[in-house]
């Protein structure tokens, strides 16, 4: 599959977050939550369904395939742990450790991820 951009990550990343009880994402949800227009997740979708990542029929909800579900868990939980190695070890403020953490999640190596969660959960065990 082709690499994805990093708004095709954010779209995954949201239609996740959103459908987490089980319902589909709607487009008019996705577009509040990304800030972007219903004109450009419509068209995001249409790229999305392409490459085999969500189910989308028009007009009704969003469903991520199983390959679209694990890319999108694989960038949540990236954006996760960057989001609370910053404001628990480096003090970040919430609101830029969340902004921060969505750019880097994109380019960050698993590696560095899963050494940060092992600093987490050592730096907790010392406090």
């Amino acid at each position: 599959m082709d690499n994805l951009t990093f708004a095709m990550e954010n779209y995954l990343e949201a239609i996740y977050e959103l459908s987490r009880d089980a319902k589909g994402a709607r487009v008019s949800d996705i577009a509040k939550r990304l800030g972007v227009t219903k004109a450009s997740t419509n068209s995001a979708m249409s790229t999305l369904s392409e490459k085999g990542l969500i189910s989308a029929e028009k007009y009704k909800e969003i469903y991520l395939t199983p390959a679209g579900l694990k890319l999108a868990k694989s960038t949540s939980e990236k954006h996760k742990v960057i989001q609370k190695f910053f404001i628990e070890v480096l003090n970040v403020n919430a609101v830029i450790a969340d902004k921060d953490a969505c750019a880097i999640e994109h380019v960050i190596s698993s590696d560095s991820v899963y050494a940060m969660q092992q600093f987490l959960s050592n730096f907790k065990g010392i406090e």
